[in-house]
């Protein structure tokens, strides 16, 4: 069962691979008029915005959690 899996998975990691080597002509046009770096720059942006919101967030519970065990002693 477990090798049946994991055929399956290297299978469509293979198949995905080689898909995302095809030459793809929107992503040519997008390198070549400097858009691509627009849109890099932009999902760099969400994710560090992510990545911030998690980390604040983290602090919160954190101190949330200090404050609860605090109060059961």
């Amino acid at each position: 069962m477990k090798n049946k899996l994991m055929t399956a998975l290297l299978s469509l990691f293979t198949i995905l691979t080689a898909q995302a080597q095809a030459e793809v002509e929107m992503a040519d046009t997008m390198r070549s008029e400097g858009k691509i770096y627009v849109v890099v720059g932009i999902i760099l942006i969400v994710l560090v915005g992510l990545i911030v919101y998690l980390v604040l967030m983290d602090r919160k519970v954190s101190r949330l959690e200090k404050q609860l065990s605090d109060r059961q002693r």
